[in-house]
């Protein structure tokens, strides 16, 4: 099964990292879902629910208060100016 390596952090500390089959965010132009394979990206986080459904089939859900959103190359990095699990 593929995967994603993912990462979400804020300013202060890592909130959460871990292998995941799938993350979904909404960005400036909308909401995304984002798989292994997915093409490279860079987006504006506007505030929200940030979902993770983690490589185990569980679900971790991290309210944001904005940021961006980086995917490369099956690693997806999450900024986000104020996190809350």
């Amino acid at each position: 099964m593929a995967i994603l390596t993912v990462e979400v952090v804020s300013p202060e500390k890592r909130v959460w990292s871990g292998e995941a089959t799938m993350v979904s965010a909404r960005t400036l132009d909308g909401d995304i879902g984002i798989m292994p394979g997915h093409i490279s990206l860079l987006g504006v986080l506007v505030p929200g629910i940030i979902t993770v459904k983690t490589s185990d089939g569980n679900t971790s859900d991290f309210n944001m208060a904005g940021g961006f959103i980086s995917v490369n190359k099956d690693r997806v990095s999450v900024l986000g100016e104020e996190i809350v699990k």
